[in-house]
C-alpha cells in the first residue's frame, strides 16, 4: 500500500470548462465496477471493500449486507457504520451462482502481491492515484462554481428589485417565497453593494481553476496488485440448511437481512430497507422437521406485536432424501397473530 509519507505534486493551475466537471460528477455516481466482483475471504468471514461494488450489488441484486467499518472522520460512535461490507454466506453463495462474483483469499493475494510488486507498478499505481485526486478536485470546484452562479443570480435579481422598487411578483408560491428567505443568509455574504455585484458579476468565468489535485486514501489495493481471474469452478460457501428458503424470497424480489434483532432468521423487505419497513419475519425448517406449536403462536404474536407477518418455510426433497436448492420446491407459511 501507499505510505502516508508520500505526497501527490499539486497540479498547475489549469481551467475546465463546467460542462466536463458536470460529466465528472456524474461518472463517479454511476460508477459501474468490473464483473466478476471480488469477495474477500478473511478469517471464514466475507467482505467488500468497494463502494462502487456494494452499491451496485444493492441496487442491481438487492444484497444489502451489513457495514462494520468505523466511519474516518466519527470513529468514536457505532451507530454509523461504513465499509467493508460483511455479506452473510448465503449473499455471498448467491452472487457465486449469478456469476456476478468470486471469492478470493485476501490474505494469500495480498501476501504474493507485496512480494512481487515491481517500481513500475507502484510508480504507475501513484499516477492513477494522483489522476482520481484531480477529478476528485474537478467534482469540487464544479459544485463550488454552481453555487456561486446561484449566489449570484439571486444577488442580481435583488439589487434589481431595489433599484426598480417593484413589489415581489405575486404568483411567487408560498413555498417559491420561504425557500427565498431561507436564502437571505447567504445572499447577505456577497452583498456589499452596488460596487461589489459589479466586480462578481465581471469576474464570472465560463471555466474553473483547479490547482491542486486531492490525496486520495484507496479502500482497496485494486490496481496496485495483478487482478485475480476467478476459477472455472468457483468455490462455494457453505451456507445453513435456510439457504433454499433464502434463495426463494430472494428470487421473489424481496431484499434479505439478518433478523437476529427480532429474534428470527431473516427479516424480509419489498424494497430497499433504506425506503420501506420489513414485512416478514423469516424462519427457515426442515421438510420432515418437528416443532413446539407453541412455536408459531410465539411467532405469530411476535410478528404481529411489530407489525409484520411471520413466515416459516422449507424445501420438500424430490425423493425424500436430497434437497434441491432451487426456489421450485420451496413452500411458505406466512402466520398472523389475532385476538378473539
Amino acid at each position: 500500500m501507499v505510505s502516508s509519507d508520500e505526497k501527490l505534486e499539486p497540479n498547475t493551475g489549469q481551467n475546465y470548462p463546467l460542462t466536463l466537471l458536470i460529466n465528472a460528477d456524474l461518472a463517479i455516481m454511476g460508477s459501474i465496477p468490473d464483473l466478476p466482483v471480488p469477495i474477500s475471504l478473511v478469517s471464514g468471514h466475507y467482505f467488500l471493500f468497494s463502494a462502487d461494488a456494494a452499491t451496485y450489488l444493492r441496487r442491481e441484486y438487492h444484497i444489502c449486507g451489513v457495514l462494520i467499518g468505523t466511519l474516518p472522520q466519527i470513529p468514536q460512535q457505532n451507530v454509523f457504520l461504513g465499509l467493508p461490507l460483511e455479506l452473510m454466506p448465503e449473499e455471498a453463495r448467491l452472487l457465486i451462482e449469478k456469476g456476478v462474483a468470486y471469492i478470493v483469499d485476501d490474505i494469500k493475494v495480498h501476501e504474493n502481491g507485496m512480494q512481487n510488486i515491481s517500481d513500475q507498478d507502484r510508480r504507475r499505481y501513484l499516477q492513477r492515484l494522483e489522476q482520481e485526486g484531480r477529478q476528485a478536485a474537478l467534482v469540487q470546484a464544479g459544485r463550488k462554481e454552481q453555487k456561486r452562479e446561484e449566489a449570484l443570480k439571486q444577488l442580481k435579481k435583488k439589487q434589481t428589485v431595489k433599484q426598480t422598487g417593484s413589489p415581489q411578483d405575486l404568483s411567487q408560491s408560498p413555498s417559491q417565497s420561504q425557500s427565498s428567505n431561507q436564502e437571505e443568509p447567504e445572499e447577505l455574504l456577497f452583498d456589499n453593494g452596488e460596487p461589489a455585484l459589479h466586480s462578481a458579476l465581471a469576474s464570472s468565468r465560463p471555466s474553473i481553476a483547479v490547482h491542486a489535485a486531492f490525496g486520495i486514501t484507496p479502500a482497496t489495493s485494486n490496481g496496485l496488485f495483478p487482478t485475480t481471474t476467478p476459477s472455472s469452478f468457483p468455490t462455494l460457501p457453505d451456507v445453513p440448511p435456510s439457504y433454499p428458503l433464502f434463495k426463494h424470497l430472494h428470487s421473489e424480489g424481496y431484499f434479505l437481512s439478518p433478523g437476529l434483532r427480532f429474534g428470527c432468521q431473516y427479516l424480509a423487505y419489498p424494497g430497499d430497507p433504506l425506503r420501506f419497513h420489513s414485512h416478514f419475519l423469516v424462519v427457515s425448517a426442515d421438510w420432515d422437521e418437528e416443532f413446539d406449536l407453541m412455536n408459531l403462536v410465539a411467532g405469530g404474536r411476535l410478528g404481529t406485536g411489530v407489525k409484520k407477518g411471520f413466515l416459516i418455510g422449507g424445501a420438500e426433497p424430490s425423493d425424500g432424501s436430497r434437497v434441491k436448492t432451487s426456489p421450485d420446491n420451496v413452500r411458505t407459511f406466512s402466520f398472523e397473530w389475532a385476538g378473539m
